[in-house]
C-alpha cells in the first residue's frame, strides 16, 4: 500500500498532521511519502505509484490551496483513492467530494487513516466511506514519525533579542471544551477536547531538540483547556531541557481564570502565550460568545507585565458590526497599551468568516446578512452595512502587505494604519502615542504568524 500525505499550508511549521499519521500508517505496514506543498514541489513520482493520497487539511487556508492540488492528483494518477483529513475536511464535505474526495475524515483522524489504508488494501475503495465523518475517540497516540518531513530549519524561526532560533512544532491537545460562534473547531468538536499522552509529546520533543530544535511551539487550540495535564507536561519538559522554550496559545478567559498559574509557564521556558482576542468592543465580543470582556482583556495584559511573560494577541477586526470608529478605538487601545510590537500587522486586516456550520449562524441577524455559500472561499459571503468599513478593509490589507514586502517594522506600518483610520472616519488625525517600552527585539516572535 503506497500512501502519499500532503500538506498544503501550516503556518510555517513542520506539519503535525503529516508526522503523527505516518507513524500509524507505517506501524501497519504502508510505504508512506510525505509532502508539504508550503515548501516542496508537488512530486509527480510518488503521486503516480500511490494507491491513496491523503490531504491534510487543518483550516481555511490549507484547504483552498488543496483545492486547487486537488485536480493536478488525479490527472497524475486517476486510480488513486482521495482523502482529505483535519478540521476543514467534514465541514466542506459536499465541495470537497465534487473535487473527487471520496474520503473524509474529521476530528480524531489517524484511526480512520488506518482503517480506510486496510481497506483499499483488501480492495473496498467504493461506496459510502465506513469511516466516521468525524471521530472524537480518545485515541492511544504514536510519537510522531518525522523522518522524511523537511529539515525544521527551513521552517518558521523565532527572532528574539537579535538571535534566531530554530523552531519545532508539537501538539498536546486537540479540539476545545469552549464553543465561540466563530471558531471552526467547534462544528467538529463541539465542546470536547483531546489530550495527547505526555510521554508521545515528550518523545517527540526530545527528537525534535536533537534535529536542532531551540523553540517549541505547542499547536494546542488552548494550551489550559485541560491545566492538570498541561502544566505537568511542561515541568517535566524544563526538567528534561533545562534551556528550550516554548510558546503556547490559551484564552484570555484561561489567562484571567488562572492567573496565579502563569508564572510557572514563564519559570518553565514559556517566551510568548498567543490569545485570541478577537476585538476590544464588549458588543462584539458577546456575538461571538468569546468568554471575555475589553476589561478583562486589560486585566491580562497588565498581569503579563506584572510577572514578566510576553502576549501576543490575535484579533478579528473587521466584522459586520465593526464601525470606523471602533476600528480607530481599537487601534488606540493597542497604542495606549503599549502592543503596537506585540501584535503582527496582518492581525489588523483579518475579516471574519463565516465557514460551514458555523455558530454564528444561529444569530438572526447573520442569517439576514450572509448570502448563498461559497463552496470555493469555504465561507458565507457578507457584505458589511456600512461600504466605508469594507473599503477600509481592503485598504488595511494593501498597505500591510506593501509594508511587509518593504521589510517595514510593526511600528511603521502601524503607523500608517493609524492614518489609514483616521481618515476613513473623517477624524483628524492624531499624533500616535510614544509609549514603548520594549524595543522589537526584546519581544519575541516567530517570523510566520498565526492566522487561518
Amino acid at each position: 500500500m503506497n500512501v502519499v500525505l500532503i500538506s498544503t499550508y501550516e503556518l510555517g511549521r513542520q506539519p503535525f498532521g503529516l508526522a503523527s499519521p505516518a507513524a500509524w500508517l507505517r506501524r501497519v505496514g504502508a510505504r508512506v511519502t510525505c509532502l508539504d506543498l508550503a515548501k516542496q514541489e508537488l512530486r509527480e513520482e510518488p503521486i503516480r505509484s500511490a494507491d491513496l493520497v491523503a490531504f491534510y487539511l487543518p483550516m481555511h487556508t490549507a484547504t483552498r490551496i488543496a483545492a486547487r492540488a486537488i485536480p493536478k492528483v488525479r490527472r497524475l494518477n486517476p486510480r488513486a483513492h482521495l482523502c482529505g483529513y483535519g478540521l476543514y475536511a467534514p465541514v466542506n464535505e459536499g465541495y470537497l467530494r465534487g473535487l473527487g474526495v471520496q474520503t473524509l475524515l474529521g476530528g480524531e483522524f489517524e484511526e480512520g487513516l488506518v482503517q480506510l489504508a486496510g481497506r483499499l488494501e483488501q480492495g473496498h475503495s467504493q461506496g459510502p466511506q465506513p469511516e466516521p465523518l468525524i471521530s472524537l475517540a480518545r485515541e492511544q497516540f504514536l510519537v510522531p514519525d518525522r523522518s522524511d518531513l523537511v529539515p525544521l530549519a527551513r521552517y518558521a524561526r523565532l527572532r528574539v533579542n537579535g538571535e534566531s532560533r530554530t523552531v519545532g512544532y508539537t501538539e498536546a491537545s486537540r479540539g476545545c471544551k469552549h464553543l465561540c460562534r466563530h471558531c471552526p473547531i467547534v462544528p467538529v468538536y463541539n465542546g470536547v477536547f483531546r489530550i495527547v499522552q505526555p510521554d508521545v509529546v515528550l518523545e517527540d520533543i526530545r527528537r525534535q531538540v536533537a534535529a536542532g530544535a531551540e523553540h517549541i511551539t505547542f499547536g494546542d487550540p488552548d494550551f489550559f483547556n485541560g491545566i492538570g495535564h498541561a502544566l505537568p507536561l511542561i515541568e517535566a519538559l524544563h526538567r528534561q531541557h533545562p534551556r528550550l522554550t516554548y510558546d503556547v496559545t490559551i484564552k484570555i478567559e484561561h489567562l484571567l481564570k488562572h492567573s496565579e498559574r502563569l508564572s510557572a509557564l514563564r519559570d518553565t521556558g514559556c517566551l510568548f502565550v498567543t490569545s485570541a482576542v478577537e476585538c476590544v468592543d464588549d458588543r462584539i465580543l458577546a456575538r461571538l460568545d468569546k468568554g471575555h470582556t475589553r476589561e478583562d482583556f486589560i486585566r491580562v495584559v497588565r498581569r503579563f507585565r506584572e510577572i514578566g511573560l510576553t502576549l501576543a494577541p490575535t484579533f478579528v477586526p473587521f466584522t459586520p458590526w465593526t464601525s470606523l470608529e471602533g476600528y480607530l478605538d481599537l487601534l488606540a487601545t493597542l497604542a495606549g497599551l503599549d502592543l503596537i510590537e506585540n501584535v503582527a500587522p496582518i492581525q489588523l486586516a483579518i475579516r471574519l468568516l463565516i465557514p460551514a456550520g458555523s455558530r454564528l449562524l444561529e444569530l438572526p441577524e447573520v442569517q439576514a446578512l450572509v448570502g448563498p455559500f461559497d463552496d470555493a472561499a469555504l465561507s458565507y459571503r457578507w457584505q458589511h452595512p456600512d461600504p466605508r468599513v469594507d473599503e477600509l478593509r481592503r485598504e488595511v490589507q494593501d498597505e500591510v502587505k506593501r509594508g511587509e514586502a518593504r521589510g517595514e517594522t510593526r511600528r511603521q506600518i502601524f503607523a500608517r494604519l493609524w492614518e489609514l483610520a483616521h481618515q476613513a472616519a473623517d477624524r483628524p488625525s492624531r499624533q500616535l502615542p510614544d509609549t514603548a517600552l520594549l524595543a522589537r527585539a526584546a519581544i519575541p516572535y516567530l517570523t510566520e504568524p498565526w492566522y487561518c
